[in-house]
């Protein structure tokens, strides 16, 4: 068993989508579930890459997207929204947790920055964690888990599973 777990979806949005619902009906279940989920706003003049996260379990949402203008081609991340995210999660976490849910391990946890200490710091307290990926980082992902990270298969059954077998290997 694998305290942490990765879902990754060719469809663009569809993993953001996935781990949202099982972050919801975690929480149902009347379970801690800290993180970050992908919730997009739909805005007039919005960019295809812009990002919106909600704070779990029922935290603002938060842009962390920057405006760099209609022709730009770089990333469109702002470190610094990432990081305000980053700070509350950090403060939930430390709180207690079931289960911490990461939107994304993406090009700032590749570099070892975002959430990546609060990925490590819930995987040494033995709290599972969920995170999505692309093609881009997963081999970032793997390196980081060191092998003993697992990716999923793409339904809601599969993280059910996984996260139940993880909350009896470390006995909650």
């Amino acid at each position: 068993m694998f305290p942490i777990a990765a879902i990754e979806s060719s469809g663009r949005g569809d993993a953001d989508f996935l781990m949202a619902r099982f972050a919801r009906q975690t929480i149902s279940r009347g379970l801690r579930v800290c993180g970050v989920v992908q919730v997009n706003i739909d805005r007039p003049q919005s960019h295809a890459c812009d990002m919106d996260i909600q704070v779990l379990p029922n935290g603002p949402v938060l842009s962390i997207s920057q405006a760099l203008g209609a022709g730009s081609r770089g990333c469109r991340l702002d470190p610094a929204a990432l990081e305000t995210s980053v700070a509350a999660v950090s403060r939930s976490l430390a709180d207690g947790a079931d289960l911490l849910v990461v939107n994304k391990f993406g090009k700032m946890e590749a570099q070892g920055r975002g959430f990546r200490p609060v990925i490590a710091e819930a995987i040494s307290r033995g709290i599972p964690v969920l995170v999505g990926i692309n093609g881009l980082n997963g081999p970032a992902y793997d390196a980081f888990t060191g092998g003993y990270g697992c990716r999923l298969p793409f339904s809601i059954d599969a993280i059910s599973n996984w996260f139940d077998d993880a909350r009896d290997l470390v006995g909650t």
